[in-house]
């Protein structure tokens, strides 16, 4: 193995990758959290998502810290990992994820290299990654997590409709991931999974992207009355009187 970036590395599916202690932690905590579904949907994010870095310039790809990238992706639906201490009864599913990382983190033998900023790092990637329009604004730790996750769940092609040249992954660098870590049913794993969250805590999918989910799949969810602009118009604002 070579030393790049400060880190060792190995490589998955034709993808060169960090190769850490908490990578790979990380790695077996995402298996053992989730069904192999989710755990397949995990690396296939990671992986996309760390092509996308290996095609950038060195002196760009220098800036990016790609651990905090590889441990935010792999463990960015640990708020999927239901029957698990991760999911809350009352956050966004992200929110979950985020917090469920963080608490990973701090306990990890790996601790005493991250400061709150690299947590941060992983927190605000987890907690954007299915908020494109807020994550390509962030950090690029953030950028490329959000990034890497749309590119495996549509992609390359279509994803460049969201994230324009900013995907360099290919179409064969992606079949090449998807062969390691195959879709079986994906599709009705993705959408009875997000159901579940809508069913079970729908409360915290009035606001997002969730919404949509629900309004179309979920039998008896009813968004009536429950959104933000329900509430602003449903509180008196008075005016200042005129002088």
């Amino acid at each position: 193995m070579v030393q790049i970036l400060n880190h060792i590395t190995r490589i998955i599916a034709g993808v060169t990758v960090p190769d850490t202690p908490l990578i790979n932690a990380s790695i077996a905590l995402a298996q053992q959290s989730l069904p192999t579904n989710g755990f397949n949907h995990v690396m296939r994010s990671w992986l996309n998502g760390q092509a996308i870095i290996n095609h950038l310039p060195p002196k760009n790809r220098s800036m990016i810290d790609t651990e905090a990238f590889g441990v935010a992706t792999i463990l960015h639906d640990l708020g999927w990992a239901f029957n698990t201490s991760f999911v809350s009864q009352g956050r966004w599913f992200e929110v979950d994820g985020a917090e469920g990382a963080k608490d990973f983190i701090r306990s990890s033998a790996s601790a005493a290299e991250w400061d709150d900023h690299r947590i941060q790092l992983v927190w605000d990637s987890i907690a954007l990654h299915t908020n494109p329009n807020i994550a390509i604004f962030k950090q690029p730790e953030a950028v490329y997590t959000s990034a890497g996750t749309f590119a495996e769940l549509i992609g390359p092609e279509l994803a460049k409709q969201q994230f324009g040249d900013l995907i360099t992954v290919n179409q064969t660098e992606w079949e090449a991931i998807l062969d390691a870590y195959p879709r079986s049913q994906f599709r009705d794993y993705f959408f009875e999974t997000l159901g579940h969250l809508c069913s079970t805590k729908p409360q915290t999918t009035y606001d997002n992207f969730l919404r949509g989910i629900g309004d179309k799949f979920v039998p008896g969810y009813n968004t009536t009355g429950r959104l933000l602009v329900d509430f602003i118009t449903s509180v008196p604002i008075p005016d200042t009187p005129d002088s």
